[in-house]
């Protein structure tokens, strides 16, 4: 199938269907935070953004290897939108998860939504390699997309960020009803939407969605759960990642010459 994606090839529908059908069933049984453990000694990859980049996600599959129960992968959100090739991504990475369920992890990112899909590209894309019933099939699942990862119990990995209040638990993170287009406000919202700040304290999104936050904020949450660090995706970084808050936060963003820059 990738190979067939290299050369421009389209899947049939069929198959299409199998995949998301079965992708949507899995997901369904999952809770809104999942817990990973990676046992000493072994290794847990973890990509940022891909953006429809298909040429970019198999380079990293060449470089690190195909995603196995030996090599897992978790792949942080907005796998679709703004490049030309979100199909294909986003097939290729359902189909490995439905191969083999603990290679590969997925979260939800703020362009696994609706309003996102209608206007960078990913629902004009699915309506011309596939079919209008996919755009509405794709909707559904994305709802059912995990909002967090916590990994050995210490490690918390979401799309976007922390929250405008203190004292949020991982067990309100599981606690969220998922099952829908993200909120304008809220846990689920913030989750996907919201970005560190080098200044202490909360301030406004540039983005108009979600908020920025300090290192103080991420310092009392990781305190308040007892982890050691967040990693999170959302912004893109000259390098591919950027450490920031005392170390305690990592941004990993894994879509190269992003928007041809």
């Amino acid at each position: 199938m990738m190979d067939d994606f290299k050369n421009q090839k389209c899947l049939h529908k069929r198959y299409a269907f199998q995949i998301v059908l079965q992708m949507r069933e899995m997901l369904q049984a999952l809770p809104s935070l999942v817990d990973i453990n990676v046992p000493d000694g072994s290794l847990l990859t973890v990509c940022g953004d891909v953006h429809g980049q298909f040429y970019d996600l198999i380079n990293i599959f060449e470089l690190n290897g195909l995603p196995s129960e030996e090599n897992p992968y978790l792949f942080n959100g907005d796998f679709v939108d703004r490049g030309s090739f979100s199909v294909e991504v986003i097939l290729t990475l359902f189909a490995f998860k439905c191969m083999c369920p603990s290679a590969i992890y997925l979260a939800r990112g703020n362009h696994e939504s609706k309003s996102m899909n209608k206007i960078y590209g990913f629902e004009g894309e699915v309506r011309s390699k596939l079919s209008e019933t996919f755009v509405e099939l794709f909707a559904e699942v994305f709802c059912y997309l995990p909002l967090a990862h916590v990994i050995n119990q210490k490690v918390f990995v979401v799309h976007g960020g922390l929250f405008s209040v203190d004292g949020v638990k991982l067990s309100d993170i599981r606690a969220i009803d998922r099952f829908c287009e993200p909120p304008e406000e809220g846990l689920m919202c913030e989750l996907l939407w919201s970005d560190p700040q080098p200044y202490p304290g909360r301030g406004p999104s540039k983005r108009g969605v979600g908020l920025s936050f300090g290192a103080d904020v991420t310092r009392r949450f990781l305190q308040d759960n007892n982890l050691d660090l967040v990693v999170r995706s959302h912004e893109v970084k000259d390098e591919g990642y950027e450490i920031e808050h005392d170390g305690k936060l990592i941004t990993v963003f894994s879509a190269p010459n992003y928007c041809d820059q």
